[in-house]
């Protein structure tokens, strides 16, 4: 029996990466919720070791509200810390990244970089996006098609977070690929050459080389800002004090490639799969078109619909019981975030597109402490991008499927073809 004709819970383990790659995972996940919310899988080849699935909203904010119960230390994903063996042996690679961090130091961490990211921060860049997004559309307007994912919906936040820390531009197109490799290692069309294709080795040795090439780059900047100050990112986390103490070389480089990486492919794969759900849904994409105003409420429904990080995992740090079911200390909670933005208890119609939907608690950027840093830029990117898409080319639409990226934790679009009138 294949996943997709599962019918009880106890068919379904995901695991496995292919029911994502197919567009099973929503008929799944509408199964778990209304079966058992809190779903064990038991170990596996592809997940090193078994997890419970959480798939309901109420569960989700319990345990994200919970940090000292529930920790990100152990990892944030439903597999083990990978490639861990050679960097956690390298003292200058194995620094503590933000996002795998626990309270006290996650809150240390996060406040070293805050000042980028405030509400006024990002009010004051938006004429600069708007620039830049203004540029990317005439760089395919003339064409008549293209490539949405690469020649567009990439391009808008790698160059804001790359602008903030201050990466040359001439290295753009590397950061763009290292981070496909990294969170896309699973993906046969970013796996190293030579590789067994579609194994746990070859995925690792992949994500092990977008990691390693990019602390290479890192360290080349960290050398230049110790010699010549700047204040842009990177420069602010060399001469970063945290109670009077400076990062070390190893947290600055997981630093550097926590905000390259979330920077650029999540907003990235909103920005995509808003195109595809506005393809789909031609009256939402008219009435955006015809109510600009919108906007505000479409972005929050894109974000929704997309869910562009598919799950993060925490670590029970004691026995405690969610639903009637035991989760014992050490065993590994996976949060579901596109399964509780369609959960039925909070969203009428949950499988419904619709620009206007008020309200929409979603919880696309996560909850708690590690509510997502760079909230106010996504969705200023998307809401720009947007704005200005369906004002030059109105008849863009899809021009075929789009193809997905092989990942369970990662909602990504590869490629996705488009089409429109050519602007003159």
């Amino acid at each position: 029996m294949t996943q997709a004709s599962a019918r009880s819970a106890d068919e379904i383990n995901l695991a496995d990466q292919e029911i994502f790659l197919r567009g099973e995972a929503h008929d799944l996940f509408r199964i778990l919720r209304r079966e058992r919310p809190v779903h064990w899988s038991a170990p596996a080849a592809s997940a090193l070791s078994g997890f419970w699935s959480i798939t309901k909203l109420d569960d989700v904010v319990q345990i994200s509200r919970n940090p000292e119960l529930f920790i990100s230390g152990h990892g944030i994903t439903m597999q083990s810390p990978q490639g861990s063996t050679q960097i956690q042996n390298n003292p200058i690679l194995s620094g503590r990244m933000m996002i795998s961090t626990d309270p006290p130091d996650h809150v240390r961490l996060r406040r070293l970089v805050n000042k980028g990211f405030t509400p006024r921060a990002v009010r004051s860049l938006e004429p600069h996006i708007r620039e830049i997004t203004t540029g990317i559309i005439d760089d395919v307007a003339a064409r008549g098609s293209c490539d949405f994912v690469t020649d567009v919906a990439a391009q808008l936040p790698l160059a804001v977070i790359c602008e903030l820390m201050g990466i040359d531009r001439q290295y753009w197109q590397l950061m763009f690929e290292l981070t496909n490799r990294v969170l896309g290692s699973s993906d046969a069309e970013y796996q190293t050459e030579g590789d067994t294709v579609g194994t746990i080795e070859a995925a690792r040795a992949t994500a092990m080389q977008g990691w390693g090439r990019m602390f290479e780059h890192f360290m080349n900047m960290i050398e230049e800002r110790k010699a010549q100050p700047r204040q842009d990112l990177v420069g602010i986390l060399v001469n970063a004090d945290i109670d009077g103490e400076q990062l070390s070389l190893g947290d600055i480089l997981q630093f550097c490639a926590l905000l390259v990486i979330a920077g650029n492919e999540t907003t990235r794969n909103a920005i995509s799969g808003g195109m595809l759900a506005l393809a789909q849904h031609p009256e939402e994409k008219q009435r955006l078109i015809d109510h600009p105003e919108l906007i505000d409420t479409a972005v929050e429904e894109i974000l929704r619909w997309t869910s562009p990080v598919a799950h993060m995992a925490r670590v029970a740090t004691r026995d405690i019981e969610i639903r009637g079911q035991r989760i014992r200390e050490g065993e590994r909670v996976v949060m579901w975030y596109g399964s509780v933005n369609r959960d039925e208890d909070y969203f009428e119609d949950p499988y419904r597109f619709d620009i206007t939907r008020s309200p929409n608690d979603h919880l696309a950027f996560g909850i708690g402490e590690h509510f997502c840093l760079g909230a106010g830029f996504a969705r200023l990117e998307i809401k720009v991008m947007f704005q200005e898409l369906l004002r030059r080319l109105p008849d863009i639409t899809t021009a075929g499927p789009p193809e997905l990226l092989r990942s369970n934790f990662i909602a990504g679009i590869k490629h996705l073809p488009v089409e429109y009138t050519p602007e003159r």
